[in-house]
């Protein structure tokens, strides 16, 4: 993990976005054009680069301007990459970096909402004798996935991207697993061995969806 300054989850700014979940490893491309949000950009640039992103809460849009409920668990990036276009938006792109819990919301002083968080580490899983067994049965079937989709060699190099169980886990989720309350659940998930659990069955379940003939995942 990259090392990440005390002093920068004391006052730390959250992006609140309805579906987004952003894991560790992964790469997320954001289009950013409100006022607000703008602000928050040029901060994180001129700062430590370390950006947040929050699940809002579903009947979010009732307060969407103010400050509603995200879920605690959100995903920590770095800014890896930003272009400011000539009319004050922003194209970045953010690299996951850890799981955080946000403990506690700062006073609205800004325009964009900062917090204080903490970083969450995986937990010693009672499993943990097993995890290489179950990263092999991944890869089995990120294997599998690739042989049966059009173009799926980029599929079986992703999972190999990442040489630690669970970080293969959270690279192939954040790829393949597009329902956001399933990304929520994962990103949430602290016991390795349950993580990739969980992915195995999502990727049994898209493997089968595809069934014989089928040779393109959307």
């Amino acid at each position: 993990m990259d090392e990440i300054p005390a002093a920068a989850l004391e006052e730390l700014a959250i992006f609140p976005l309805p579906d987004l979940v952003l894991f560790p490893s992964a790469l997320l491309r954001l289009h950013i054009f409100e006022p607000r949000y703008r602000d928050m950009i040029a901060d994180v640039l001129a700062g430590s680069r370390l950006l947040a992103v929050a699940r809002l809460r579903p009947g979010y849009e009732a307060d969407y301007l103010g400050r509603p409920p995200v879920y605690v668990t959100a995903g920590l990036g770095r800014c890896v990459a930003a272009e400011r276009l000539p009319d004050g938006r922003y194209d970045i792109m953010l690299r996951g970096l850890a799981r955080m819990v946000i403990e506690s919301e700062l006073p609205a002083e800004k325009s964009y909402r900062r917090v204080r968080a903490r970083i969450l580490l995986d937990e010693r899983s009672p499993r943990a004798g097993q995890l290489g067994e179950l990263h092999g049965e991944l890869l089995a079937l990120c294997d599998r996935l690739a042989d049966v989709v059009s173009d799926g060699e980029p599929l079986r190099q992703l999972s190999r991207v990442v040489a630690s169980p669970s970080g293969c886990a959270d690279l192939i989720a954040s790829e393949l697993i597009r329902d956001p309350d399933a990304r929520q659940s994962l990103l949430e998930r602290l016991d390795p061995a349950q993580r990739l659990d969980e992915v195995i069955e999502h990727l049994s379940i898209l493997l089968a969806q595809l069934g014989p003939g089928n040779r393109t995942v959307n």
